[in-house]
């Protein structure tokens, strides 16, 4: 199978693991046997790998020390796997309290869907159009969105300003910290 080159691949994720199989194969009829074989292999290549280069953001765990001092609750919605959200917000931001973690499950639709975002603000029990919904993909802007949330595209993550623009970020921000700034506008 053809091989993209790595810039490609930051347009393949965010809309879920079996998502980014599809994107990277062939055009040609490929049957669900073969997909589901792939993605397989991918999710047990990625859960002995996942670790090895992935950690917070820069300026992120400044940020989580400053939303913790003021006891903003946070939330994570992912398109990730719940198993791999889970894991992986235990391991990298351990030192911080989430409300809520949440990963796409077999009963949940994924983003842009705002079925998630929605409970999520039910769960909390806090009117969507107070949340503050930060992304860094055209996914988070259209479920920000969906959700009557907050949209705030984040520029340190994997897309450009243009695409977050379109897909209806009410505000661009540059750095983590820069949250702040919009809590106390």
């Amino acid at each position: 199978m053809d091989v993209f080159p790595v810039d490609e691949y930051r347009y393949f994720v965010g809309k879920g693991s079996r998502q980014l199989v599809q994107c990277v194969l062939p055009n040609e009829n490929i049957g669900e046997e073969m997909i589901e074989e792939i993605f397989s292999a991918m999710r047990d290549e990625y859960s002995r790998r996942w670790a090895k280069n992935t950690k917070p953001y820069p300026g992120i765990p400044e940020l989580l020390d400053e939303l913790q001092k003021i006891s903003m609750p946070m939330a994570v919605l992912s398109n990730k796997s719940d198993e791999f959200t889970q894991i992986m917000v235990k391991s990298l931001l351990f030192r911080w309290k989430f409300e809520i973690i949440r990963g796409l499950t077999k009963d949940a639709f994924p983003k842009p869907d705002p079925s998630s975002a929605l409970q999520i603000a039910d769960e909390l029990n806090i009117s969507p159009s107070e949340f503050l919904y930060l992304g860094d993909t055209d996914v988070d802007m259209q479920t920000a969105n969906a959700a009557g949330m907050y949209p705030v595209g984040v520029l340190w993550g994997f897309r450009t300003a243009e695409e977050l623009k379109s897909n209806g970020a009410n505000v661009l921000i540059e750095t983590p910290l820069q949250v702040l700034e919009l809590l106390n506008s």
